[in-house]
């Protein structure tokens, strides 16, 4: 009786540290991590080519810092496995929200893969779309109203053709694709931003085995 019960109790733990919809910690294995705990953004890192606004992307008090960035994504040089979990730390500045970031893109412009917006359009929506952000088949809800300076635990995965989306630890959103963007052209991750300071911190990479 006293086995069963400690049995039961291991599975009610598991449940409760495994975060909604996702997988097991047992599943995914560590491939990169960056804390950005430095002076300049690094080798791992690179702008894309893309006019851009005239802000700059840099690291400040061990954070990536963005402002005024008008679409033109800090690109991570990898290439991401064709399964991943991306996981980074995110916050806003300003009460506008605009938390801004791009799965399975080029490596170099913004709108060539996934883009995800919490908070978007002066905090009143959230999407995630399919090379246009602004398409009709973007999937999209009323924002989760980010706040100002609070930060983040986001996530974003790949399973089939599936992209899901968790916060602080819940899904909380998944947008399928009947025809997933794959191969040499859908392999990287940006973080991105419009005009609002925003700021990213503790970036991991994960194969989903």
């Amino acid at each position: 009786m006293k086995i069963l019960i400690l049995l039961t109790m291991l599975v009610l733990v598991s449940c409760q540290t495994r975060e909604i919809g996702s997988v097991a910690s047992t599943d995914k294995k560590l491939v990169f991590s960056d804390d950005f705990e430095r002076a300049d953004l690094g080798e791992n890192w690179v702008r894309g080519s893309g006019e851009g606004g005239p802000g700059q992307w840099t690291i400040k008090d061990g954070w990536v810092a963005g402002d005024r960035i008008k679409n033109d994504p800090l690109w991570y040089r990898a290439a991401l496995p064709a399964k991943v979990r991306v996981e980074f730390d995110a916050r806003s500045r300003s009460a506008d929200g605009d938390l801004k970031f791009e799965i399975f893109g080029d490596g170099d412009r913004h709108e060539s893969g996934y883009i995800v917006v919490l908070g978007g359009w002066k905090n009143s929506l959230d999407i995630v779309a399919r090379l246009d952000e602004h398409g009709e088949d973007r999937l999209e809800q009323p924002t989760m109203k980010v706040e100002a300076n609070k930060v983040y635990k986001i996530a974003a995965e790949r399973v089939d053709s599936e992209i899901r989306i968790f916060v602080d630890g819940r899904l909380h959103m998944t947008y399928a694709d009947e025809i997933p963007l794959k191969g040499a052209k859908h392999r990287f991750f940006a973080f991105n931003d419009w005009m609002v300071p925003v700021e990213f911190d503790s970036f991991r990479v994960y194969e989903l085995q």
